[in-house]
């Protein structure tokens, strides 16, 4: 098979695809067609995995029962974060939407199987995280494969991974990397919705990079 030839139009929409994947919180109730989902799915397990090993584990949250107790979760962890800064951060901490979690149609747990036995264990006996690191890269897949369908995708980092592992009732070899939110967005924005409410600015790139 022939490689692909990427043109200069091509490029120029990968980084636009780039520029406006966003972390949504804000949803709308409609749902994600299964088809849509699952081809969605289908390109972000084309994702780099070290020694081929593929070891993200998808689960999709649908009981009522476990997005409540997921979202019990959020808001006691929410709360307990919002306690650890002073008083006035705190009041813009809690004014923040930090997650779409009553909105989104579908929840996608990602968990990493931390000893698969595909890969036969290459390239990770000195950097066992880089199980962690390829999952990762499988989020990062299925977030623009979505972005390009106009779908959204919210990562929903305060949580406790334990008790959503307990609820979900998964193997014990596997560890949460992502709790997302999946769903059409009320609306498009390429700026952060945290730059855009005052919480923290993108800086240049040339702040972390080094030379040596």
């Amino acid at each position: 098979m022939s490689p692909p030839e990427f043109t200069e139009t091509f490029r120029q929409d990968f980084q636009t695809l780039l520029e406006w994947r966003r972390d949504v919180r804000r949803f709308r109730r409609d749902p994600v067609p299964p088809e849509t989902l699952d081809r969605l799915l289908h390109l972000a397990d084309l994702a780099p995995s070290v020694g081929n090993s593929q070891p993200w584990r998808l689960v999709l949250v649908e009981s009522a029962e476990a997005r409540a107790k997921i979202v019990e979760i959020f808001e006691a962890e929410n709360e307990a974060a919002a306690r650890t800064y002073t008083d006035e951060q705190a009041g813009r901490y809690r004014q923040l939407k930090l997650s779409g979690l009553k909105e989104a149609p579908v929840h996608l747990a990602v968990f990493s199987d931390e000893n698969p036995q595909q890969g036969h264990g290459l390239g990770r006996a000195t950097m066992h995280e880089t199980l962690a690191y390829s999952t990762v890269s499988m989020i990062h897949t299925f977030w623009l494969a979505a972005r390009s369908e106009d779908i959204g995708v919210g990562w929903v980092s305060i949580l406790d991974p334990e008790r959503v592992t307990e609820i979900l009732q998964v193997d014990d070899g596997w560890r949460l990397v992502a709790y997302l939110c999946v769903g059409f967005p009320e609306e498009d924005n390429i700026v952060p919705e945290l730059e855009r409410t005052g919480w923290q600015s993108r800086s240049p790139l040339e702040t972390r990079l080094f030379r040596r």
